[in-house]
Parts: C-alpha cells; sequence; structure tokens
C-alpha cells in the first residue's frame, strides 16, 4: 500500500507518487524530486493549478513551519515547464 499525503494547494488526499515535494532552503521554497532533502516537507500537485491557491492562502509558511516570506518563483518556473 502507497503512503498517502494532502496536497497543500487543494487540500485533497493523493499518493505520494503524484505529488512533488517541496522545502524550504533559505527562504526559499525548493522541488525535492527525489524526496531526500532534509528539512521539514510539504506536499503539492505539480500543476499550476495547486500552486496558486498554496500561494494566495501562505500554506508553505504554514506547512513547512517558517516565519516571514518564501519565495516560490523557481517552483513557479518549473511547473511552468
Amino acid at each position: 500500500m502507497e503512503p498517502v499525503r494532502t496536497c497543500i494547494g487543494c487540500r485533497s488526499r493523493a499518493p505520494r507518487s503524484s505529488l512533488l515535494r517541496v522545502v524550504a532552503q533559505q527562504s526559499r521554497v525548493v522541488a525535492d524530486t527525489s524526496a531526500v532533502l532534509p528539512g521539514r516537507g510539504a506536499w503539492l500537485h505539480p500543476t499550476l493549478e495547486c500552486l496558486r491557491p498554496a500561494q494566495r492562502r501562505r500554506a508553505f509558511g504554514r506547512a513547512l513551519r517558517v516565519t516571514g516570506e518564501l519565495d516560490t518563483s523557481d517552483l513557479e518556473n518549473r511547473l511552468n515547464g
């Protein structure tokens, strides 16, 4: 049975393999494609439809337990292609 995680964008539960793990590194949100980077991680569907609500609700800071602003531009560029 595959582990299930919750997307911080749409708040729906999905298998871990269909989500992208992200971590905070030096006030930036970084995609952790291999799911091995140190630190607290959050899970997100790899689509802009889930990224936008997460940014609007400031879900990255809460999920990653980081105070202050987080730069999500690298993640946004990655999802844009």
